[in-house]
């Protein structure tokens, strides 16, 4: 590989890292609200955590370029406040594989709260525990497998997106180019031995995320 190959792996795996830790926290919050309580319109936020599962990847990257953008709500004030400008810049390449891993994430975690008994976590209220010592010592210990699981399908996730990255953050040579866009550029440009080995290598970071999610699955199961 070619230093210019090397450093869209790098810069990939970078913010596919970042990205995941940036949505880390909100993914496991929606997925507490989801398995753990019940509320009117509970549905609604369902289907918009799961939306971007089905929208075309262009689509989520045009709403985070309106949301982004320095025109934007929250670009704008990124910008007026610190002088930050995210789209079109490597600001906002996290953002976008942070945004395509969040539905995964969500359902993975989701599932990891909901296979833990209820009645476990009522005991240790019952004993005086409050609900940050119950999340910490009973909720969390018992999730973690799934957790770990939903990190690393996000993390996979991430570093195969394509459509979102491309509108907000453009295919900048050197600054914004993933993998994903680098493997394009070379297409287009009829570079079929660097397309090859940006594909290899896609192929074997993608298989060696999905490998460990597994694995981080079937270590909790029992015969």
């Amino acid at each position: 590989m070619d230093p210019e190959e090397l450093r869209a792996l790098w810069f990939t795996v970078a913010c596919a890292l970042a990205g995941v830790g940036l949505v880390a926290l909100p993914a496991f919050g929606l997925a507490w609200l989801l398995a753990r309580r019940d509320w009117p319109g509970k549905s609604l936020l369902e289907t918009a955590v799961a939306l971007p599962l089905v929208l075309p990847p262009v689509a989520t990257g045009l709403i985070l370029l309106k949301l982004l953008g320095r025109r934007g709500w929250l670009g704008g004030w990124a910008h007026a406040a610190f002088g930050w400008d995210i789209a079109f810049t490597w600001r906002a390449v996290p953002v976008a594989l942070g945004a395509a891993a969040l539905p995964l994430m969500v359902r993975s975690f989701r599932v990891a709260l909901e296979g833990v008994d209820p009645r476990l976590e009522q005991v240790a209220r019952t004993l005086g525990g409050g609900e940050l010592r119950v999340l910490r010592t009973i909720t969390l210990p018992l999730a973690q497998r799934g957790l770990l699981a939903g990190l690393v399908l996000g993390f996979a996730r991430a570093l195969g997106e394509f459509g979102a990255t491309v509108v907000l953050a453009g295919n900048i040579p050197g600054e914004t180019s993933t993998l994903a866009l680098a493997l394009y550029r070379a297409v287009e440009l009829g570079r079929d031995d660097q397309a090859l080995r940006l594909l290899l290598v896609s192929i074997v970071l993608a298989y060696g995320a999905l490998w460990m999610s597994e694995r981080a699955l079937g270590s909790g199961r029992r015969p």
